[in-house]
């Protein structure tokens, strides 16, 4: 519910770590899809606005915890670690667009 209020609010960045593949078959409206399992992860999350707020997900919140740890040492200060992942997200009735 707090992901969905904070995205719901905008000026959000919907931030997708899983593979292209997981993200083919459904996503967040709007989410951006840099894989933590790249070799240029860290390169690619920093050309986004480390003054932003960004909303990370993956499939069940173990990637995108090891996602925001990264971040935070790139200098992002205002994250948030969708627990629970896009299965939580759409079993609360959240959309998802393919």
């Amino acid at each position: 519910n707090e992901a969905a209020s904070r995205i719901a609010a905008g000026g959000v960045i919907v931030l997708d770590v899983r593979t292209p593949e997981e993200f083919k078959t459904g996503h967040l409206v709007n989410a951006i899809n840099i894989t933590l399992e790249g070799s240029d992860f860290a390169s690619e999350v920093s050309k986004l606005d480390k003054n932003s707020t960004v909303a990370v997900y993956c499939r069940s919140g173990n990637r995108s915890g090891v996602a925001t740890k990264q971040m935070a040492e790139l200098g992002f200060t205002d994250m948030y670690d969708m627990q629970g992942g896009i299965v939580d997200w759409e079993a609360a009735g959240g959309p998802v667009v393919q």
